[in-house]
């Protein structure tokens, strides 16, 4: 057991039930909960609009779609996650890139997490990572990212309180799932670079996904209660 312990995976895991019984009870779901009050839901755009930002722990999400076909697979739409540096733990600094982000006012470097993706009924079924031009991000190594797994928090009301109770206790009981990806993530864009030297691997869009794998949220929770 890493260090969340099972303590921690089983409170994290009733914060799931919990977050998920309340919804379930209103006749709403995950999905429904991140769309609810926008309209019409349009590909590319980002739910709720400006994202949901928790200024004491500085991390960010947004919930959005692609079309249909243009990856391998598809989604019905997926959460991507973020931590903003004011958030970050210290000594954590970005990969040296050509083309860094300027500094801006010191909280710009924001570093992507992880992606969920959800299916039309508000249920998870895949976790993903993504090269740095997808979401313009700031890169920092794995064991960085890995590092700031703890203090990405949803402690707000807005856009939905139990959902960002269930996004912050999703990544508490998948963090072990979350770091393997991560590695796995480094590890694609370092073979893409050797195999494409003259061309900046993290620019390059003929690699977007760096790692994904599919999950079962009710074989997890399930899991626990073993």
């Amino acid at each position: 057991m890493d260090e969340i312990g099972q303590d921690g995976l089983n409170r994290a895991a009733a914060e799931i039930s919990e977050s998920r019984r309340i919804l379930d009870k209103s006749g709403l779901n995950l999905v429904g909960e991140v769309l609810r009050g926008f309209g019409d839901f349009i590909e590319f755009e980002h739910y709720p609009p400006e994202d949901s930002y928790d200024p004491e722990s500085h991390a960010q999400y947004y919930f959005h779609a692609h079309p249909p076909g243009e990856r391998e697979w598809s989604d019905y739409g997926h959460f991507h996650i973020f931590l903003r540096p004011k958030g970050m733990p210290a000594g954590v600094t970005p990969v040296a890139v050509a083309d860094l982000a300027a500094e801006g006012d010191g909280n710009d470097r924001l570093s992507h997490i992880i992606a969920i993706s959800m299916t039309g009924a508000g249920q998870p079924e895949r976790l993903f990572t993504t090269n740095r031009w997808v979401t313009a991000e700031t890169w920092y190594g794995a064991d960085d990212v890995i590092a700031m797994l703890d203090r990405v928090r949803f402690d707000t009301a807005w856009p939905s309180w139990p959902l960002n109770r269930w996004l912050s206790a999703f990544l508490v009981l998948y963090r072990d799932e979350i770091a393997q990806l991560l590695r796995q993530r480094d590890m694609a864009v370092a073979q893409w670079q050797h195999s494409h030297p003259e061309i900046n691997v993290f620019e390059d869009r003929g690699l977007e996904i760096t790692s994904a794998r599919m999950i079962d949220l009710e074989e997890k929770l399930a899991g626990l209660k073993k």
